[in-house]
């Protein structure tokens, strides 16, 4: 752990010498940028807010491309519902544009029946992401449901089928070259997972590197159809 924190301060100093523009890259859309900072902080990894990207934000940016000021109504934490303010949503439990889940412990059978009310009297249905799991945060090497679960029983009484804006989806990726302000030829996305990460690269014309000391191992490959533009052991191999 601790020669991990070291080789990502360093990379991130390389990137800051180097004067790349970069994001930090989330599914997760519980936290806001600032929390996130904190917590990379409380670490050692000293970044600014403005480096983070979370599904919570490229899904705050659809929306509000779809359908400006619009309404919804959300099943999810602080980092979701500040994404939308900022995007200029508005919160509404009676008659919503969209019904939007993200993760949240605060998930209740009534949540879910309301969300079911409104997708049928007609508000689309959307999801943060479309992660089945998350590290569990209180178990080492267990999981808890993420918002791809968390969705699964309001399309199942709904009868309808969400819409993801997070990875892989190559919306978010566009969206955070467009947060950049950087061309996709001149971008890479780094990541550990190929179903995420490599896919929506993949998707959206970005050349992508696979990291080995993450999810995916290079024993897992044979199990996707599509590879990467690069393979690399850790970021280590790009300081060198």
């Amino acid at each position: 752990m601790v020669l991990r924190l070291k080789l990502i301060m360093q990379f991130v100093a390389w990137l800051h010498s180097s004067r790349k523009r970069f994001l930090f890259l989330t599914n997760s859309s519980d936290k806001t940028p600032d929390e996130l900072q904190r917590k990379l902080a409380r670490l050692g990894v000293v970044v600014d807010a403005s480096h983070f990207y979370t599904s919570a934000q490229a899904t705050a940016a659809f929306l509000a491309s779809q359908r400006p000021s619009g309404s919804v109504y959300v099943i999810g934490d602080p980092g979701l519902h500040q994404a939308l303010y900022s995007a200029g949503y508005v919160m509404n439990d009676v008659n919503p544009d969209y019904v939007v889940v993200g993760e949240t412990p605060s998930y209740s059978y009534e949540k879910i029946e309301h969300a079911v009310h409104l997708v049928l009297n007609g508000a689309k249905l959307i999801g943060t992401n479309c992660d089945k799991t998350d590290p569990s945060p209180d178990y080492p090497g267990e999981v808890i449901p993420a918002a791809g679960s968390l969705i699964t029983p309001i399309e199942k009484a709904a009868g309808v089928n969400a819409y993801f804006v997070g990875k892989p989806n190559p919306l978010m990726m566009r969206s955070a070259v467009t947060a950049l302000g950087s061309k996709r030829l001149h971008t890479v996305i780094i990541g550990d997972r190929m179903d995420t990460d490599i896919l929506g690269g993949l998707e959206a014309g970005i050349d992508s590197a696979l990291v080995l000391t993450g999810v995916t191992t290079l024993k897992d490959m044979h199990q996707f159809s599509y590879v990467p533009r690069y393979i690399i052991r850790g970021i280590s191999d790009l300081l060198q």
